[in-house]
C-alpha cells in the first residue's frame, strides 16, 4: 500500500510540474506551483491533485500547456467576481483555463470526455472554460454542464 501511495504521489507531483508546451507570439505567462497562470495574482497553490491531473491530461492531449485564468478564490474574492455561493474555486477543486492556440470548442469536447471532470462551464465571449472535479450524479456519463457549453 505504501508503494502505491508513493507512486501516486510521485505521478501527481510530476503532473503538476511537467510541461510540454511553450508559448509563442510573445505571450509571457508565469509559472506558479507547476502551472502557468495568466497573471501573478492567480492562486494555484492548493489545487487538488485530481484537478492538476485533468490539466495535465489536457496538456498531453493538445501538446500545449493550459493557462489558469482563475484558480483558488477566497470567499471575498469569489463574491467580488460574482462566483457562486459554495464555489468549487473556494474548495481548490476548480480552475478556469484556456490553452493558447487551441479553440475553446476543442477544449470543451476533450474535457467532456475526461472521466475526472465533474463540472464544466462555458461563458460566451470569454476565452476560458471552467473545469471542476466535483462528484458526478449517479448515472452521469458526462460532466454536469452549465449554460453556454
Amino acid at each position: 500500500m505504501r508503494v502505491f501511495i508513493a507512486l501516486l504521489l510521485s505521478v501527481t507531483v510530476l503532473a503538476g510540474c511537467a510541461s510540454l508546451g511553450g508559448f509563442k507570439g510573445g505571450t509571457n505567462y508565469q509559472k506558479k506551483y507547476g502551472l502557468y497562470v495568466e497573471h501573478s495574482k492567480i492562486q494555484t497553490f492548493c489545487l487538488l491533485p485530481k484537478l492538476r491531473f485533468v490539466l495535465w491530461k489536457a496538456e498531453m492531449h493538445f501538446k500545449r500547456a493550459p493557462v489558469v485564468s482563475s484558480g483558488y478564490r477566497n470567499p471575498f474574492h469569489n463574491w467580488k467576481v460574482g462566483g457562486a455561493w459554495g464555489s468549487y474555486h473556494q474548495k481548490c477543486m476548480a480552475a478556469d483555463i484556456f490553452i493558447p492556440g487551441v479553440s475553446k470548442s476543442k477544449l470543451i469536447a476533450f474535457l467532456k470526455k475526461t472521466g475526472e471532470v465533474g463540472g464544466l462551464g462555458c461563458y460566451p465571449g470569454r476565452k476560458f472554460v471552467h473545469v471542476d472535479i466535483r462528484g458526478r450524479p449517479r448515472g452521469y456519463k458526462h460532466p454536469v454542464q452549465f449554460k453556454g457549453c
